[in-house]
């Protein structure tokens, strides 16, 4: 038998061509799985800290015996949740029961895709970065409110109406001042700080270089002081925590939406939970806080400390640790606010979200519109 050499080339080729495909896609998995176990190792830590912190300013002892400091004690709650008995309520409708969890963690999951943790750190860097964020975010009450209706039982779908109606009512005042932030983008672009773009480009990597060009004198914390106000309790507001915690209604001895649930459903809504803070953190530091920028205005931190090009796994890593340590701090400030304030009553969240947050975004938002037109 003769084989022709070119028909061996060709096949040749082809088999070499798929290899490289599949090498190829699963390249592109390794991004995503690092994130991902970024995001889990990050809320472990937030657990920990919670735990520790709450028994500092209460005055007792916190987790110690699980591992090193009580490290190991999320670990433990979590794998004694997964093997729990996932129970189902007998009269409830068992799609929305059993959907309405997932629904809650994969929106706040996906929200991790626009933000950056150094200049190329990103997996999705799209112009509508920060409005993907809220318009993803708005999903995940939709979960809870299934998970009350498909659960048969009063208090929960009470507990799931509360969430729809806090989440209502703070997402407005949040997308204003995000709003906000993005016209001071468009003013830094016509201010050359930037690169000129007719399109209004909400880039979350954008949105931090717009803040780099002066040290942290740049940041639009200064910029925006009323909306970095508002848009730190609106986020507390949407992530549940005290004194915002509503849809759970403690005073009801239930736990709102949460009260037919066991075992892993039940794991899935606390994991959405501290998801959404560490998302609502994550963005606090890149709209207000320079992101993984810090340096002093004209004197960058690489030239401080004589390193001319911090570039490689070396410059990922502390852009990584400046983003994270400022996320943390925000983290410190809600955890804190947790175990000092108490709960707010219904009327009271609605009041503040309805009457005072969402006129003084608009205000907000009224100044930046008008200092835009007096530096055009």
């Amino acid at each position: 038998m003769i084989i022709d050499t070119t028909e061996v080339q060709t096949i040749n080729s082809f088999s070499t061509s798929g290899f490289f495909k599949e090498v190829y896609g699963l390249i592109w998995i390794i991004p995503i799985l690092t994130l991902i176990l970024e995001i889990t190792i990050g809320v472990l830590v937030i657990v920990w800290l919670e735990r520790e912190i709450s028994a500092a300013i209460q005055q007792r002892i916190g987790p110690e015996y699980a591992g090193p400091l009580g490290i190991l004690q999320a670990i433990a709650d979590g794998t004694k949740l997964l093997l729990k008995e996932d129970l189902l309520p007998s009269r409830g409708d068992i799609r929305l029961f059993s959907v309405g969890p997932s629904i809650a963690v994969i929106s706040v999951l996906l929200s991790y895709l626009v933000i950056p943790f150094g200049y190329r750190l990103v997996l999705a860097d799209l112009g509508i970065g920060v409005f993907l964020w809220i318009a993803i975010s708005s999903i995940a009450p939709i979960g809870l409110l299934m998970s009350g209706y498909g659960s048969n039982n009063k208090y929960s779908f009470s507990g799931g109406l509360r969430a729809a109606a806090q989440s209502i009512s703070y997402e407005i005042p949040l997308t204003l001042c995000v709003l906000s932030i993005s016209l001071r983008l468009e003013i830094g672009r016509n201010d050359q700080v930037l690169p000129y773009d007719s399109d209004l480009d909400s880039s979350t990597v954008d949105i931090v270089e717009a803040q780099s060009k002066y040290g942290f004198w740049g940041w639009n914390l200064w910029r925006q002081p009323i909306g970095f106000l508002v848009f730190l309790i609106s986020s507390l507001a949407e992530c549940e925590r005290l004194p915002f915690d509503l849809p759970e209604a403690e005073e009801e001895l239930v736990a709102g939406y949460q009260t037919e649930y066991s075992g892993i459903k039940y794991a899935l809504f606390y994991l959405a939970s501290y998801l959404n803070l560490l998302v609502s953190s994550l963005f606090v530091t890149v709209l207000y806080l320079g992101g993984w920028n810090f340096s002093i205005p004209y004197i960058p931190i690489p030239e401080l400390f004589r390193i001319n090009q911090m570039a490689g796994i070396f410059g990922m890593t502390i852009d990584i640790f400046i983003t994270l340590a400022k996320a943390y701090l925000f983290l410190f400030i809600s955890i804190t606010t947790r175990w000092t304030l108490p709960r707010m009553r219904i009327d009271q969240l609605l009041n503040l979200g309805w009457k005072f947050l969402l006129p003084i975004s608009l205000g907000n938002l009224l100044l930046t519109t008008s200092s835009q037109l007096v530096s055009l």
